[in-house]
């Protein structure tokens, strides 16, 4: 064989089995996520009331978990970084599914944090149902038309959809195998298509027919008063642990005087309408995205207190961890914190 020819093979082999190791180790997917300290960002500007109270010396903030989906080369390089963490996926659920459900849980955080604040600030409101959507697919059958996490449902029938109940009220007394016209909007366009029904079970163990799909109801938080509405700027997070942060950030706009007194005050938590505040995962990394940005208080669930303390410990932080069991918990410390020198 001429010297030139295998030359050539040589260096085309070589091409290709770097085109496959540069694959392997970047592209390639793998069933598992990266988590790692996110970020502490300041509330204040992601949320206004109409007629808010803007005095805020110091400042309240939301943390985050950062979480990646891994490839080969960083499930190596993260072997390396003290607080990151490898997870392994969900089987069952893609990543757009993971993502709607994220969109779903800050938005119903949202809500809960307004009715919450709103209750304490003796702001009367009502719960206006706004649309349903997709959030996910059925983990014990396949639905039969074509839905894609995020779709809003707008009528099954010719019949409106704007709650569960009249979902659930179009589809009683049909059975699997119906078809019923499905009205769709997605990413803005509409979608319309026949659907057969599926057999499906409910909370009970109860079967009956549906489309296959998990919803969610997205509802409005509307004040008697306008000029109390609370508007929430697009901050692409998702999850619902940015709940309490929500709620004391609202009750400061909604009353007079300043809640943070001079301090960075970061936290974490789920937040109920009556002011329960829910325990969180992940609680580390956000001790440590909280240290990064100086954060002087930090409100934690009281479940996950001892979790945070390890890690405050552990990097050596000055941050002062306050537990809350309770949206009041949080306002009492406060109340009596003296001001930030």
């Amino acid at each position: 064989m001429p010297r030139s020819k295998s030359v050539g093979i040589k260096a085309g082999l070589y091409v290709i089995s770097l085109a496959i190791l540069v694959y392997v180790v970047v592209y390639m997917p793998t069933p598992y996520m990266i988590h790692a300290p996110g970020s502490a960002e300041e509330i204040k500007p992601m949320v206004s009331v109409a007629a808010g109270d803007k005095e805020e010396k110091g400042t309240f903030m939301l943390t985050t978990v950062s979480v990646s989906y891994a490839n080969i080369a960083m499930l190596i390089t993260t072997q390396f970084k003290k607080h990151a963490e490898i997870i392994r996926k969900e089987p069952d659920r893609n990543d757009e599914e993971y993502e709607t459900q994220q969109r779903y849980y800050m938005n119903s955080s949202q809500s809960n944090a307004i009715m919450a604040a709103y209750a304490h600030a003796k702001v009367e409101y009502a719960v206006v149902p706004e649309y349903v959507f997709v959030v996910g697919f059925s983990k014990t059958v396949t639905p039969k038309g074509d839905f894609h996490p995020g779709d809003i449902i707008k009528k099954v029938n010719g019949e409106p959809i704007g709650k569960f109940e009249m979902l659930a009220a179009t589809l009683k007394g049909k059975s699997a195998g119906d078809k019923v016209a499905v009205e769709l909007e997605r990413g803005g366009k509409a979608v319309e298509q026949q659907v057969e029904l599926v057999e499906i079970g409910d909370e009970n163990g109860t079967l009956k027919a549906g489309l296959g799909v998990s919803v969610g109801e997205v509802s409005k938080v509307q004040p008697k008063q306008a000029d109390k509405e609370v508007h929430f700027e697009d901050t692409r997070i998702g999850g619902p642990s940015a709940g309490l942060m929500f709620t004391l950030e609202i009750f400061n706009q909604l009353t007079p005087g300043d809640l943070s007194k001079g301090y960075r005050i970061a936290g974490t938590g789920t937040m109920s309408e009556d002011g329960t505040v829910g325990p969180i995962g992940g609680v580390q990394f956000k001790i440590v995205a909280s240290e990064r940005e100086d954060a002087d208080i930090f409100f934690v669930p009281e479940d996950n207190y001892k979790e945070a303390k390890a890690k405050a410990d552990e990097i050596d932080s000055d941050m002062k961890l306050i537990p809350v069991e309770q949206m009041d918990d949080a306002l009492d410390y406060l109340e009596e914190l003296a001001p930030k020198s």
